[in-house]
């Protein structure tokens, strides 16, 4: 579903969307915004990784022409409507503002304290948080009514799903608007309590520990693994071909903050998880996992 354009989108709060963070996780929101018809400004802390995420971007949108998900003039439709930015000054352009910094509790309470004094007072903040409690990262807003969790999932022009996590102060209003906003980016959303890990995060840790736990104990190969979860349960992918896709780092501290949350020995992180981290063994954005991948571009 698109949205229409106004005739110039800079000079209206209308269907523009500021993404913090221009890492994977934020130009993939970035170009599915923006082949939804919304104007993006793409913004990062130097201007080298805000251009890396705009190339994202680009290489995102291609490859989707070559799946035939979308054809070369949306593709070059969208790219037009992606921006590079270093900073927040032009937020308050924004009639959403989304962030999708690294997994840290207080990276994210520092950002969103900058966002809310750029921010325009009729803008939502979206947190694109996959783990952290909504409430915790609204906890020193002026206005924490106004944030909402908002998670996508990588590759985001693939995956359909995205999460709305109101925080115990979300206001109903913010909650619909979050909704409708993953709505006109042709998402489908399921609600979620505020609760570490959500839905979706909450059983995509024990199932990747789990197997991580098996391969740990001698239980089979990675290969044999891998190969069960798919044929037996239907998966597209084997749990350590999903890990290094979300990044070991990444899984990792999502175990650390359901461990903190809830005590239970099932999120104890699997020690070859953190050995793996530890030897920056990260999954596919550091070339070598579980499995070994070609080096990314630069």
């Amino acid at each position: 579903m698109s949205a229409s354009l106004p005739s110039d989108p800079r000079a209206s709060l209308q269907h523009r969307v500021f993404i913090v963070g221009a890492g994977i996780m934020g130009s993939g929101i970035a170009a599915q915004a923006a082949l939804a018809g919304w104007a993006v400004t793409l913004e990062d802390v130097s201007e080298e990784l805000a251009r890396r995420g705009v190339e994202n971007c680009q290489r995102a949108l291609d490859a989707a022409a070559r799946r035939g998900t979308v054809t070369p003039s949306q593709v070059t439709d969208a790219t037009g409507r992606i921006e590079a930015a270093i900073g927040l000054r032009r937020a308050d352009a924004a009639e959403v503002i989304v962030e999708a910094a690294p997994e840290k509790l207080e990276i994210k309470r520092a950002l969103f304290h900058e966002i809310e004094a750029f921010a325009s007072p009729g803008a939502i903040l979206a947190s694109n948080t996959s783990s952290l409690p909504i409430t915790s990262i609204a906890a020193e807003l002026t206005d924490p009514g106004r944030l909402v969790g908002v998670h996508f999932f990588n590759p985001v022009l693939q995956m359909e799903l995205v999460e709305v996590i109101p925080g115990l102060r979300t206001r109903p209003e913010v909650v619909e608007r979050a909704r409708a906003f993953a709505t006109a980016l042709g998402k489908k959303v399921v609600l979620s309590k505020d609760t570490p890990g959500f839905v979706t995060t909450r059983a995509l840790a024990v199932l990747v520990n789990e197997a991580a736990w098996m391969l740990y104990e001698g239980t089979s190969s990675k290969e044999e693994i891998d190969l069960a979860y798919k044929l037996g349960f239907h998966h597209p992918m084997g749990p350590f071909e999903l890990v290094d896709l979300v990044g070991l780092d990444t899984a990792v501290s999502i175990l650390d903050v359901l461990w903190d949350g809830f005590r239970d020995p099932k999120y104890r992180v699997c020690p070859l998880l953190r050995s793996m981290v530890a030897a920056k063994q990260l999954g596919r954005k550091s070339g070598e996992g579980f499995y070994k991948y070609p080096a990314a571009a630069p």
